[in-house]
């Protein structure tokens, strides 16, 4: 018995549609996957280009604390009025790799007499230099020290002291309250562990330190 062509014609016809129908939601499915993908590849994207900014901002600060500046605070009053007790200052580390130390400069050091602790202060005697205080007047080699650098006068008689090759005279500021060269068991810095010179104070009291 042969089968009705009606039959046949309206049974291929529904084949037919059902096979649009699948390739329409195919052709749906299709560019909503390639979104789907591409909008994953955008994200992945930024998040590789915010990590390499971050890493390379991270490299970039430790290269510069570890060699070119130092950030520190101040923890005590003995540079007063320069350099007040909480400051926070800045430090450059390369302010000798083309010159010597000079008298006046601000530095951060090694204190010697416990090789690890840092302090701030003034550089007041150089290499080969004799120094020695009385009566509130600091002499190097015999002669009275025209520019001191702070107002406050001590009148604690010191030395004379006379200063080694390669190593500095340290005294603060706030010459009544400062625990310096004046009062250590090892009177004198080394070049090498002077860290670097105090050039700005740039919190609470913002200023160029001189």
């Amino acid at each position: 018995m042969k089968p009705d062509n009606r039959e046949t014609q309206e049974i291929e016809a529904a084949d037919i549609s059902e096979t649009q129908e699948d390739m329409e939601l195919q052709n749906v499915k299709e560019p909503q996957t390639q979104a789907t993908k591409s909008k994953g590849k955008a994200i992945i994207r930024e998040i590789i280009s915010n990590l390499t900014i971050i890493i390379i901002a991270l490299g970039v600060g430790f290269f510069l604390n570890k060699y070119m500046i130092a950030n520190a605070q101040v923890p005590t009053s003995s540079m007063e009025t320069t350099v007040m007790a909480g400051d926070r200052i800045l430090v450059n580390r390369l302010s000798y790799i083309f010159g010597e130390p000079q008298r006046g400069d601000i530095v951060t050091f090694i204190y010697p007499d416990d090789g690890k602790t840092l302090y701030l202060k003034r550089i007041i005697g150089l290499p080969g230099e004799t120094i020695s205080g009385k009566k509130g007047v600091i002499y190097i080699d015999g002669q009275p020290l025209q520019e001191d650098f702070t107002e406050e006068v001590s009148y604690d008689n010191f030395g004379p002291y006379t200063v080694p090759e390669g190593s500095y005279f340290m005294m603060g500021d706030n010459r009544n309250d400062s625990w310096d060269s004046r009062y250590w068991e090892h009177k004198f810095v080394k070049l090498e562990d002077i860290i670097g010179k105090a050039e700005l104070s740039y919190f609470p009291h913002p200023r160029i330190l001189r």
